[in-house]
């Protein structure tokens, strides 16, 4: 199987590496782009062994530009059903390594389908990132459930949330914004009684309260 080499754009590169606050090299390939170009890397994944697999993720994790880190997270999400919960905590490390918003959501979104699958093991998935000391694993807690709607175990979000409602880090306060104001599509109530009873700090109520009837 040949390498993917993603070819360099020193334009949009620059425009890339600015958006992300210059913090990693890109090599300049928008995502429609970047699709085509993996797309045949990623059908063929589909059957590989788990093992090669990891070894896969880890080679283009590992590489210098943006767009690798994309590729890797990519291989793992269209794989998400072949994992076990031992397999999943092999990814855990890659959430802080090279991290940012952009890298830890996508990560997120991956664990997030994964646990909808597999809702007896949901708990046990949540607590690996419950309480870590790296925010951007607490993070993952906090949003793991973005998408569950009626489905969401709300003593687990509760949890999360109140465990760093006094967190000073703004990624931490914007995703307890962000997972309530995406359950209060489902659970308004349930929501707005939370709000009113913790004390969370006013980015996360302003966020959260968005889509909430205005007093």
């Amino acid at each position: 199987m040949n390498e993917i080499v993603f070819p360099k754009n020193k334009e949009k590169a620059q425009q890339m590496a600015a958006y992300m606050k210059n913090l990693f090299p890109f090599a300049g390939v928008a995502a429609p782009e970047r699709a085509v170009l993996e797309k045949e890397l990623l059908k063929v994944s589909k059957k590989m062994p788990v093992t090669e697999l990891f070894d896969l993720i880890g080679f283009y994790y590992q590489k210098s530009e943006r767009e690798y880190q994309y590729l890797a997270i990519d291989l793992a999400t269209v794989n998400v059903k072949r994992f076990s919960f031992e397999d999943m905590i092999h990814f855990k490390p890659f959430v802080i390594e090279k991290a940012w918003w952009d890298s830890v959501d996508a990560w997120r979104k991956f664990f997030g389908l994964w646990g909808a699958q597999h809702f007896e093991e949901m708990p046990q998935l949540f607590d690996a990132f419950f309480g870590e000391e790296d925010f951007w694993h607490r993070r993952i807690a906090i949003n793991l459930q973005l998408l569950y709607k009626e489905k969401t175990n709300t003593v687990l979000l509760k949890k999360a949330i109140i465990y760093d409602k006094t967190t000073d880090e703004f990624f931490i306060q914007k995703a307890i914004g962000w997972s309530l104001r995406q359950y209060s599509k489902t659970e308004p109530n349930w929501v707005q009684t939370l709000m009113e009873e913790t004390d969370l700090s006013p980015l996360a109520v302003r966020e959260g309260s968005k889509y909430l009837p205005k007093p």
